[in-house]
């Protein structure tokens, strides 16, 4: 199914709801999430990497 294949290839969840014709992203989650979640994941891991634990806080 193309859902999944954008979803695999890393396509932003917006634009995934975009093409397939819905008005927001929470219809996309509920038919499609169990093939979005490498997206999903994907993206939690990204912003962990760069906000999450482990790095150092910046002196003002």
């Amino acid at each position: 199914m193309p859902v999944s294949i954008m979803s695999d290839s890393g396509v932003p969840l917006e634009t995934i709801a975009d093409l397939v014709g819905h008005a927001g992203t929470a219809v996309t989650e509920k038919v499609y999430g169990h093939q979005l979640r490498p997206v999903i994941t994907r993206g939690a891991e990204t912003m962990n990497a760069v906000f999450g634990q482990g790095r150092p806080a910046e002196s003002e």
